[in-house]
């Protein structure tokens, strides 16, 4: 049975599960969290700034997922990140995850949740693709091609809003999703 937790209430042991948990469900996207110090690092900013907090997904003891929020503008706020063990995914762990906080960040006056997601790997049909002629018109035109969360989200109620062409390098553009929560 998963319980969805305050990132706060997790032990020590927890936090090193939910840093293993980003290594491995990032390990597709060359920029993502390589190393374990990294990882660490990014689950400590949920615990020590305060405009960051978390969610976990416990499984019994063991963290099987987790979600971040950074409080960026006063009514829309930054989803950042969502990491379920490979193991867990298409199980409902995520959904659950995105349901809890959506509900935590409506409770404090949170208009608009949103994202960026990366194709840094060859995700969507964008991977590849010289996006500046026409941003807008290839975002209209995205699809998923191998594994690119934006599916997820899609299924989840977020809109496509924007797109960063290479944002992490010639044909790897970052793509900005968002939901209306009120």
């Amino acid at each position: 049975m998963i319980e969805i937790v305050p990132f706060a209430a997790i032990s020590d042991g927890q936090r090193r599960q939910a840093a293993e948990i980003l290594i491995a469900a990032f390990a597709h996207q060359p920029a993502a969290w390589a190393t374990t110090a990294q990882a660490e690092a990014e689950v400590s900013t949920f615990l020590d700034d305060s405009e960051r907090w978390a969610l976990a997904a416990l499984d019994g003891d063991e963290v099987v997922g987790w979600i971040g929020v950074i409080e960026t503008y006063s009514h829309a706020w930054e989803l950042h990140p969502i990491a379920v063990s490979p193991g867990r995914q298409r199980q409902g762990v995520g959904s659950r995850l995105l349901g809890a906080l959506e509900a935590a960040v409506r409770d404090r006056g949170v208009l608009t949740l949103y994202l960026g997601s990366d194709d840094d790997f060859g995700g969507t049909s964008l991977f590849g693709s010289d996006a500046w002629a026409n941003p807008l018109a290839a975002l209209a035109g995205v699809e998923e091609t191998s594994g690119h969360p934006i599916g997820f989200y899609r299924k989840q109620g977020y809109q496509l809003v924007g797109l960063i062409p290479d944002a992490n390098g010639r044909g790897k553009p970052d793509i900005w999703l968002a939901k209306r929560l009120a």
